[in-house]
């Protein structure tokens, strides 16, 4: 498949080890370009970019306690572009932070579990599926 073709995937956590492991399953599993980033500021320098879809970690001050949280940079996103898909992260179980995060306009929350990779694909393929919907109606209302 062509560069130009594939899923622009954006992944940013500041637990490297869990991010090169996603990076690694999605490579497995799907076809698509992936970005990787340790902070929501090096992924903000990289989204005139336009990704696909973003999946971002709730806690992004593991590496830099002065780092932009998850929600500053989800917020950044939206304003850049509200379309862009963004799945939350969180190793807390908690459904005030995920409450929180959709308030934030993400489109899902996924907990970091064994099961997360599952999940996140799950997502992703209903977003894609969502998007390919919407553009075959914008599509067919324009020709109306």
């Amino acid at each position: 498949m062509q560069t130009e073709n594939k899923i622009k995937l954006f992944l940013v956590d500041d637990d490297a080890l869990f991010l090169k492991s996603l990076e690694i399953e999605f490579l497995d599993h799907a076809d698509f370009t992936i970005h990787t980033f340790a902070t929501g500021e090096l992924c903000m320098e990289s989204i005139n970019e336009n990704p696909d879809i973003v999946i971002l970690d709730f806690h992004l001050d593991g590496i830099n306690k002065g780092a932009m949280n998850g929600l500053d940079t989800l917020d950044k996103i939206k304003i850049f572009n509200p379309e862009i898909p963004v799945i939350m992260l969180s190793s807390q179980d908690k459904i005030e932070v995920a409450i929180k995060c959709m308030h934030h306009k993400a489109s899902d929350y996924v907990v970091k579990s064994e099961t997360a990779f599952f999940r996140l694909k799950q997502i992703i393929t209903n977003l894609l599926h969502s998007q390919k919907v919407e553009k075959t109606l914008h599509w067919y209302m324009n020709k109306m």
